[in-house]
């Protein structure tokens, strides 16, 4: 365990928020069976970011964690290990434990109202009936949280949904997905340093 997180977990004193640090969090589902599916796209984008910065997930309270240091900002990645639907469990924790604020949290998920690859960040909006935002929302009591809603399409026929949402990527879109991927690392960076705004305005028209 990290000195920083042992100290955070032993230590009771209180600590004040901290501004330069940022909660991004990949929904998805643990377990094998759920691996390169569309819904695990949130962990997917935090894998592909950690492997491109060398950085290690570790296995920790409510999910897989590690952190990144990047232009004055600390990054605390986390993957939830307490399922989509308990989400909202996680996300509380670490903002707590880390001492981040509401406005320098960003959740990355699935949205099947966007075509594949489609990426979009919103500073607000309603869970769309996703059930990872939807308890994350009852956790907090709004949804005044950003996010980064990666497209993943709508190509299932009616009834099909749920198993279109957790069904594998074709081998088509795994060859395309390192585009969306790449753009969402962008984002993500973008975030913490340049805000929000900017980072809406230089990446959500594309």
């Amino acid at each position: 365990m990290w000195p920083r997180l042992k100290k955070i977990f032993f230590n009771n004193k209180p600590s004040k928020i901290d501004p330069m640090k940022y909660l991004i969090v990949g929904l998805g589902n643990i377990g094998s069976e759920y691996e390169d599916t569309r819904h695990n796209i949130g962990f997917k984008v935090l894998d592909e970011f950690a492997k491109q910065e060398k950085l290690q997930f570790e296995n920790l309270r409510y999910g897989a964690v590690c952190e990144y240091k990047f232009k004055g900002k600390t990054f605390i990645l986390l993957k939830p290990s307490t399922y989509m639907n308990l989400s909202g469990k996680a996300v509380r924790y670490w903002m707590q434990q880390e001492k981040i604020k509401l406005e320098n949290l960003l959740v990355v998920v699935d949205d099947l109202a966007l075509p594949f690859n489609s990426i979009r960040m919103r500073q607000k909006g309603s869970d769309a009936g996703h059930n990872g935002l939807k308890n994350i929302q009852e956790i907090l009591g709004h949804n005044n949280y950003s996010r980064i809603r990666f497209g993943i399409g709508d190509n299932f026929s009616r009834g099909k949904q749920i198993d279109y949402v957790l069904g594998k990527w074709s081998s088509e879109e795994l060859a395309g997905l390192h585009e969306g991927i790449d753009i969402s690392i962008h984002m993500i960076k973008g975030f913490a340093t340049i805000g929000p705004a900017r980072t809406m305005n230089q990446y959500n028209k594309k």
